[in-house]
């Protein structure tokens, strides 16, 4: 069973859930539920993707209305063009900055989500205020809009945007139609200078009816890009996320580091003697081992830390906002708790047990990248492993002041070191 973490906020794998036996039928509770936490960077990421397309996409089609202003006989058009340009453009580079200089929400992807199809909404209005109910109601080329709009809430990895941002559209474009027939006589030919086409509502209707079936497609590619991208990144005997999840979590945790100029330290965990574990009881027992281990490691660690199986029979955990002299009292507690851990042997009535070694490295002083932290913590581990194994070792006293200053660990949350440590 994956295991499970005390606050969703975090991105660990508790949330993690194992996918049905029939993959191609799909769970329609599914779109209404939360992501899981651990695809909170890939949005994110989709977040800044789109923003940047949005801002892109607003400076190429600038010169259009720009253009229809100056040539083209339907001014209104090139003004309501604009306006819509220029609305959409300053959310986007907002967003950007935002994103650069803090992390992403949920909220802020739901957000931007609902401007984009309200702008879109905010350009048809303004044809009917321009008394040109006939662009609202019958031009292609605005309405399209819609569904780039739709799609792309699918970068955000999250079924519930997609479904509210295309309901917003379905309901805010019937409420134009609505409010067009009845403040105009479609009919008038007058209405129709630019020759958009009679007004009819199963034109209408199935232009709504468009804006589901794409809304709903969009939510179900979510949906299956959620699944796959979850499995690809979980661990399936421990349910930690895996290695590939780890690269990608720590880049985004060092780059806030340097930000907010907090402490990070990378801890790299190994059980001893793993081989000869396996060796005298058997590989179920190794397994056993491995999800027991797993276990207390992330019933060791913070709400706001992160640890992954990297490998084998090795883990690496990431403490965020803690300096190395509080990361290692608290990998020493870890250290101690998977010591006195009584391990069931498969098949056996009996009980065993292991140890582990520790090897930490910190941000700042033992490097600023992710490869140079995980290869000192990788030395430091060798260096656990030849002092005599079951200990854990760290940087020395005099690299805890070159660290970024950060918050002292709470009191609830601070842990006693043990002689077992080695400095």
């Amino acid at each position: 069973m994956p295991l499970t973490h005390r606050d969703s906020r975090h991105l660990t794998p508790g949330h993690t859930r194992p996918p049905p036996s029939d993959e191609s039928v799909l769970d329609w509770r599914r779109l209404f539920q939360a992501p899981d936490p651990m695809q909170i960077d890939a949005s994110a990421e989709g977040e800044m993707l789109v923003a940047r397309m949005r801002t892109a996409l607003i400076l190429c089609l600038l010169p259009v209305p720009i253009i229809n202003l100056l040539y083209d006989p339907n001014t209104a058009a090139g003004a309501v063009g604009l306006l819509t340009c220029l609305v959409g453009l300053v959310p986007a580079l907002v967003v950007q900055r935002v994103l650069r200089r803090s992390a992403y929400h949920p909220w802020l992807g739901l957000a931007t989500s609902l401007l984009d199809v309200s702008v879109v909404s905010l350009g048809h209005a303004a044809f009917l205020v321009l008394g040109q109910p006939m662009t609202t109601v019958n031009n292609r080329l605005m309405f399209d809009v819609y569904f780039l709009a739709i799609g792309a809430t699918a970068l955000r990895y999250d079924a519930r945007i997609t479904l509210a941002a295309g309901s917003l559209a379905m309901w805010e474009y019937l409420g134009l139609v609505l409010y067009a027939t009845s403040r105009f006589d479609l009919t008038n030919p007058a209405l129709d200078p630019h020759h958009y086409g009679a007004f009819d509502w199963a034109t209408q209707a199935s232009r709504i009816v468009l804006l589901g079936a794409a809304t709903l497609l969009a939510a179900v590619l979510v949906n299956r890009g959620q699944r796959l991208r979850g499995q690809s990144r979980v661990d399936r005997l421990t349910g930690l996320p895996n290695r590939t999840f780890f690269e990608e979590r720590v880049e985004a945790e060092l780059s806030r580091a340097r930000r907010q100029h907090e402490p990070v330290v990378v801890a790299m965990l190994d059980i001893d003697h793993f081989k000869r574990h396996n060796d005298r009881w058997g590989h179920p027992a190794g397994d056993v081992a491995l999800r027991e281990v797993a276990r207390t490691i992330l019933a060791g660690i913070r709400q706001s830390d992160t640890v992954v199986r990297y490998g084998g029979e090795e883990f690496v955990a990431l403490f965020i906002g803690l300096n190395s002299a509080a990361a290692l009292e608290r990998a020493e507690a870890i250290r101690e708790a998977v010591g006195a851990l009584a391990l069931p042997i498969p098949r056996r009535r009996d009980t065993t047990g292991v140890t582990i070694s520790i090897g930490l490295a910190a941000y700042g002083p033992d490097g600023t990248q992710a490869e140079e932290l995980i290869e000192q913590a990788d030395a430091r581990l060798f260096q656990a492993k030849e002092a005599g194994r079951n200990r854990v070792v760290g940087p020395p006293p005099e690299a805890v002041g070159r660290e970024p200053a950060g918050p002292p660990d709470s009191p609830p949350d601070r842990m006693r070191g043990s002689p077992g440590r080695v400095m």
